[in-house]
């Protein structure tokens, strides 16, 4: 009795793989580490009423934020 081996098609590996590029440049990722960190340790503030930020995407949105103002790689704001 003759055994069968099992390939995959060459194509079938291949097509899973794409490149992309990055959406998110590393100095804006920095950016949101920043924010991250001023908001693990209670400094972190919301912008006009002041308030503690306890929330991590809050902090998140801050850190793109303030990216996207200095000019970074950032994608655009989804509505």
């Amino acid at each position: 009795m003759a055994t069968a081996t099992h390939r995959k098609s060459s194509s079938a590996t291949t097509s899973g793989h794409r490149k992309t590029t990055r959406k998110y440049s590393p100095s804006a990722q920095k950016d949101v580490a920043t924010e991250m960190k001023a908001m693990k340790s209670g400094k972190l503030k919301s912008g006009r009423s002041g308030k503690k930020v306890t929330d991590p995407k809050q902090a998140i949105a801050i850190g793109l934020s303030k990216a996207r103002k200095e000019g970074k790689k950032v994608p655009s704001r989804s509505s």
